[in-house]
């Protein structure tokens, strides 16, 4: 895969560019502060962010150190470096823990938490439409049901965001 110095490529011709070796390298490369510098560029989205904005938003030691990290992603081919010398974010890549979150805007979402949110909701409504009749056994393994679903997805939830390292 060739890096991207001043490009404007499109991100359908960047995803189908990318093959399952690049993924897996990528894949393996992507850990550390590398990590935390590209998902600072996922909650950023297309704007555009220079080495000492990296270097202050993320309290690295140095401007060098954000730049060694911001050409390691440019090398991955996920950054792009205009003739500013501010680098932008050429796609979004679900790799590693990536996976397990959807990004809604500047917002990284754990994807667990819109199935906490629908289990949460039925329990809700569960109760407040049938409030008396949990004595019937269709009715109470219907909650259980319920319940058990809203405990194991807010969990999952709860679990994947403190395991994230940003």
């Amino acid at each position: 895969m060739e890096t991207l110095l001043y490009s404007s490529v499109s991100i359908l011709e960047w995803a189908e560019s990318v093959t399952a070796n690049d993924l897996s390298h990528i894949e393996a490369e992507l850990k550390g502060k590398t990590l935390l510098v590209y998902w600072r560029f996922l909650r950023r989205g297309s704007e555009g962010i220079g080495t000492r904005a990296i270097q202050r938003d993320l309290n690295l030691s140095s401007p060098s150190v954000a730049f060694h990290h911001l050409e390691k992603l440019r090398r991955l081919g996920l950054l792009y470096k205009n003739q500013v010398g501010e680098y932008r974010l050429v796609g979004d890549l679900k790799i590693g823990l990536l996976r397990f979150f959807v990004r809604w805007g500047r917002i990284m979402l754990p994807r667990y938490f819109f199935y906490s949110i629908m289990f949460t909701c039925m329990l809700v409504t569960y109760l407040v439409v049938y409030p008396q009749s949990l004595l019937n056994i269709h009715n109470l393994v219907a909650f259980i049901f319920s319940v058990v679903s809203y405990t194991i997805f807010w969990y999952e939830t709860i679990k994947i965001r403190k395991e994230a390292p940003f």
